[in-house]
């Protein structure tokens, strides 16, 4: 039988509550103490006292005097909730559910149950679960429109589309009036529907849709985008022609708006001619657009591709724009157009200018030659040093030109330590690279470029001293610390490849594991919005992020990470000796190789219980402040 409480105590109670929904730990357990040395035995006050010591740390005697507390009071849904809460602290989502389910079973009526429940349902992808949680929590609370618009994203993730939509349409038939274009989480959610619809397959019912309720929506684009998709779903071209170039209108540099455009036009793929005419069309109304210049250059060929090239070409090299090349590249796996962009820029390099038809080019010109002669040299070096068209010593000898013209320019010397990178030669790469981030110490991509190719060359020290200008260093950790905070996957990694190279297998894994928690704490990270996003009603960008986070392990650097730890742990199945350091090579032979082999295994053991004690030190530092 549990203990009963005396109105003075369970007043007493009621501010052990309040304390932990404030915050004010130290005064909750003070509070819960002193019911307890009256009521020893008292499973809920035991139980908020347990939650409290979870949430300041104590998360193992947490779990024991929660553990008492149940014994105390099994049928108290108090305990069992604070025992899924322990179990949730403690990410054992399984058991957290099995918990809220019997505390759910106690107090059937219980909100804050139900909620905690479909939170983790949620979590776990349990859209079965989360559907009935969330139908109770509806039934419960009608009149939020939370709860309606939490139950149709179950069903929309449980793949029941049509049962999704006649959630949100009963919820519409509640409201008595329509809400003010300027209710985001109406609009929100009238899109959402839309969507719904439309991933149903019924495109004609998806724009009836938008046509009636498009303007009341605030996300104007979103509407445009998805009335030009539907209309050229739906074969009805000349309105679809007209929603696609009112979208250039808004953006004429979106390729897609193109694509839609020439679609609707019912332009061929093979009609260069026609697709040409109208891109010209655009370029002229935009004289500044380059999406217009640029995305003919793709399907054009011959003679027509020669010209349309010269004249970007050169309309971009007299602007001196850096990013020309990386621009134009994907052009490279066609021979044909790699040969004429070539054979046009050597062109420029030797003096042989062809005048542009509209002599455009020259009125957008800076007036001085030196840009556009430098702007040639730096487009021959990159293009020289692309693995299509790789001439590393022509490469070499045209970003040396282009220097010789603009000494200071911080994307000349880039190119030319990846020029030494490719050439094998990763110490003078990462010396050049280096020398290009004094150029322009405050540029942070040029920092994290340099410090990337120290670790490329295995310099794991002076790559740190280069982020560490980057870094707050107050931290416990120092400029690492403030790495791991930051969630810097890529330098981890190439931190870890750095020492996996040279046999330092305890720090790579370490990095390699910090990448990996990294990417739990993203999936971690998601728990919060599942209730954010309802509460602010950002509908379609949470279920967008739900789906991101169902590949979020696809990520290159996951993968990258993984593959290199596993090359980690294979090397000391194969050599258990590496747990102490890197060892040298020629370890099996003679006595005296086995001699040296032993005194570098002792001076590794020495390193390691150096590095060991420099660990244990900084988590007492952390722990201090």
């Amino acid at each position: 039988m549990p203990q009963q409480l005396s109105s003075k105590d369970a007043s007493l109670f009621r501010q052990v509550v309040r304390h932990y929904e404030n915050k004010q730990y130290k005064k909750g357990i003070k509070t819960a103490d002193q019911i307890l040395r009256k009521n020893p035995n008292h499973g809920d006050t035991q139980a908020m006292k347990a939650l409290i010591m979870s949430n300041l740390g104590q998360l193992e005697e947490a779990f024991v005097l929660a553990k008492t507390a149940l014994k105390n009071d099994m049928k108290s849904h108090v305990c069992w909730h604070v025992f899924g809460l322990l179990y949730r602290a403690e990410k054992n989502y399984e058991e957290a559910i099995k918990a809220y389910k019997f505390a759910l079973k106690l107090e059937p009526e219980s909100q804050p149950i139900q909620r905690d429940l479909a939170l983790l349902q949620m979590q776990m992808r349990d859209y079965q679960g989360y559907i009935q949680s969330r139908s109770a929590m509806l039934q419960a609370r009608p009149a939020f429109r939370q709860n309606w618009t939490a139950l149709a994203i179950a069903h929309h993730l449980a793949g029941n589309l049509t049962e999704a939509e006649n959630v949100l349409t009963t919820y519409e038939e509640t409201l008595k009036t329509p809400p003010p274009r300027t209710d985001m989480e109406h609009s929100e959610a009238v899109l959402y529907k839309n969507m719904i619809i439309a991933e149903s397959g019924n495109i004609e019912k998806a724009l009836e849709h938008l046509e009636a309720v498009g303007k009341r929506c605030s996300d104007v684009l979103a509407v445009m985008e998805m009335r030009a998709d539907y209309l050229l779903r739906l074969d009805r071209k000349s309105e679809a022609e007209a929603a696609y170039a009112a979208l250039l209108d808004r953006n004429p540099e979106n390729s897609n708006y193109y694509d839609g455009l020439i679609k609707a036009k019912g332009i061929p793929e093979t009609d260069h001619k026609a697709l040409k005419a109208v891109y010209d069309e655009w370029a002229d109304k935009y004289p500044k657009g380059d999406a217009p210049r640029r995305i003919p250059l793709d399907f054009l060929e011959g003679e027509d591709f020669r010209q349309a090239a010269d004249s970007y070409l050169q309309r971009m090299l007299r602007k001196g724009v850096p990013s020309l090349f990386a621009n134009i590249k994907t052009l490279y796996d066609n021979p044909a157009k790699r040969d004429t962009v070539q054979e046009l820029v050597e062109g420029y390099a030797s003096g042989k200018l062809q005048s542009q038809a509209n002599g455009s080019a020259d009125k957008e010109t800076n007036g001085e030659s030196s840009v556009f002669e430098a702007s040639v040299f730096y487009f021959l070096a990159q293009h020289y040093n692309y693995h299509l068209s790789r001439d590393l010593e022509k490469a070499l000898d045209y970003v040396e030109k282009a220097i010789n013209l603009v000494p200071k320019s911080v994307d000349y010397h880039m190119t030319k330590a990846r020029i030494y990178k490719h050439y094998g030669n990763l110490p003078k790469a990462a010396e050049v690279m280096d020398y290009a981030r004094s150029l322009d110490e405050k540029d942070r991509y040029i920092n994290s470029k340099a410090a990337k190719y120290q670790l490329r060359n295995n310099d794991n020290e002076k790559a740190l001293d280069n982020m560490s200008k980057f870094t707050r260093n107050e931290t416990v950790g120092g400029a690492l610390g403030d790495l791991h905070e930051m969630q810097c996957v890529w330098y981890l990694t190439e931190d870890g490849e750095a020492y996996l190279r040279q046999r330092k297998l305890g720090l790579a894994l370490k990095r390699f594991h910090a990448v990996y928690n990294i990417f739990d704490t993203w999936q971690e990270d998601q728990f919060d919005f599942h209730s954010f996003s309802l509460r602010k009603g950002m509908i379609r960008a949470y279920v967008d992020m739900i789906r991101w986070e169902d590949h979020l392990r696809d990520h290159p650097f996951f993968t990258r990470m993984a593959l290199s730890a596993v090359k980690a742990y294979l090397l000391l199945h194969d050599q258990p000796d590496l747990v102490h350091g890197p060892l040298p090579v020629n370890g099996a032979g003679d006595s005296e190789d086995s001699a040296e082999r032993k005194k570098a295994l002792k001076k590794a053991k020495r390193e390691q219980q150096k590095l060991e004690k420099a660990e244990a030190e900084k988590r007492e530092a952390k722990k201090a402040s």
